[in-house]
């Protein structure tokens, strides 16, 4: 009787393990972060500031908090909402406190795991160092880490969650980046109708005209746009007219090297329905005008990507159908997590 009682418990346990694997069979795990299959290996350190529970929710509250500015009025999200795939949709332009704008539109944070550098121009080279910029940045944040360390820790509420996290309840500098880092690291987009039918999943599949734009983004935009991430995570010359008003050359700024000018990040089309206004300076409000851009807008110069030197031809057909396909790279699933929203208290 004993030994039939361990034989079904023995195989109770190997039906839910399979159930489970079943259930994780598209996934995999690096470093105990979440990797979907046949996505690259993500590059962010993990080794140097491991993901927890705690490190998230503290990342998730100073991420959503004020506080890091200095007149306490604007926070990360204020830029960076979820409903928009965390990317800044009120204005072309970002703003600041006291109402100051911004050279920039604010890009959407999604899968940061597998970005090398940030910022529309490079200037960042890590996840962990990126928050520095906004919090100092005279038109956005306009603090100082000092100031913003200084708050922190006469906040009791702030030093028992960083004590939790980092077994130490004083803020530092590298403390507050790395569980800013922990939250922002986490924001993963992966449940799009685009995915699903990437894997196969169970009577999800692309409508003809959905198909039919997914090969005509096979055809005119995947070289830059690279499945499965939607970015090459490169920069780039588009052939974007100047801007009349900040005559932003983008990565030449940073490098100094002419042949950057005009280059800018490689945005991921991820949620590309919901991030709207396109462009580093958020000129086109609609895809419409983005795809008529490619089509009939480019500036022919020596910097312009190689991939776009070709013509880029498309009827109004096709141009609809194009667009029909991006939408299936919206992942409502993401946008609308309570994980990812403003934390309860």
């Amino acid at each position: 009787m004993k030994k039939k009682k361990l034989s079904l418990i023995v195989i109770v346990l190997l039906a839910c393990s399979f159930l489970s694997l079943k259930k994780v069979e598209n996934f995999a795990f690096y470093e105990d972060f979440f990797v979907p299959k046949g996505w690259p290996k993500p590059v962010y350190n993990f080794k140097e500031n491991k993901p927890t529970k705690e490190g998230f929710e503290l990342g998730r509250k100073l991420f959503y908090d004020p506080i890091l500015s200095r007149d306490s009025t604007i926070s990360c999200s204020s830029c960076h909402s979820q409903y928009t795939g965390f990317a800044h949709t009120d204005h072309a332009l970002s703003h600041g406190i006291e109402g100051r704008i911004g050279t920039r539109n604010a890009p959407s944070l999604v899968n940061l795991a597998w970005t090398k550098v940030f910022h529309w121009d490079g200037g960042v080279l890590s996840l962990d160092a990126q928050p520095i910029n906004p919090i100092t940045n005279s038109q956005e944040m306009d603090n100082t880490l000092v100031n913003v360390l200084e708050k922190l820790n006469q906040s009791k509420k702030y030093k028992s969650l960083f004590n939790n996290v980092f077994g130490d309840s004083l803020v530092t500098t590298k403390k507050l980046l790395k569980a800013i880092a922990q939250f922002t690291v986490s924001l993963q987009t992966y449940n799009s109708k685009y995915d699903k039918v990437m894997r196969h999943e169970k009577d999800i599949f692309f409508t003809d005209q959905e198909e039919n734009g997914h090969q005509l983004f096979k055809r005119n935009c995947e070289s830059c746009h690279k499945e499965p991430l939607l970015t090459n995570d490169n920069f780039a010359d588009n052939g974007l007219p100047l801007d009349s008003d900040y005559k932003d050359y983008g990565k030449v700024k940073i490098t100094q090297n002419p042949k950057d000018s005009f280059n800018f990040r490689v945005p991921t089309l991820r949620n590309i329905e919901f991030t709207y206004p396109y462009m580093h300076d958020g000129r086109f409000m609609k895809l419409r005008e983005v795809i008529n851009f490619y089509t009939d807008g480019k500036i022919k110069r020596k910097t312009l990507a190689k991939e776009l030197q070709r013509p880029i031809v498309l009827n109004e057909n096709e141009k609809k159908d194009l667009i029909a396909f991006l939408l299936t790279l919206t992942d409502k699933e993401f946008l609308f997590n309570p994980k990812y929203s403003y934390p309860k208290e």
